[in-house]
């Protein structure tokens, strides 16, 4: 079973699709990896020699930043958001959506469910 980045790849699929299970890797980004060690994408991460996963791993850990290192990152630049007090900071803090959606209607995945207005009755439907 391969590990790289503190990650098990599923051991059945293309090495190109198993890459992806890293936190902040894409299809993308595992083709550049690929391209760049020279692993040929249709293999099965079984299959991978020792040199092949080494050779991931390197570059992976040299070139990119992922998994707890890039979650880190991605909620410092939130909270210095917050700090600041700019829109998008305060959006974040009442857990709003913060890149212009509308908020009349949906977001209900950003706001959670609905919660009961008392004394509000519903409408009745004609």
């Amino acid at each position: 079973m391969a590990r790289i980045a503190g990650v098990d790849l599923p051991r059945n699929k293309r090495i190109e699709v198993g890459l992806t299970y890293i936190y902040g890797i894409g299809h993308s980004t595992a083709r550049n990896i690929l391209a760049e060690t020279g692993v040929d994408g249709d293999v099965r991460v079984y299959q991978l020699s020792d040199d092949d996963v080494n050779k991931l791993r390197r570059v992976i850990e040299n070139h990119y930043k992922v998994e707890g290192a890039l979650r880190t990152e991605t909620s410092m630049n939130v909270k210095r958001l917050m700090d600041i007090g700019c829109y998008r900071g305060m959006r974040h803090r009442r857990n709003l959506p913060v890149r212009g959606q509308r908020t009349h209607t949906n977001a209900r995945t950003r706001k959670g469910p609905r919660r009961a207005v008392a004394g509000k009755k519903k409408a009745p439907r004609k």
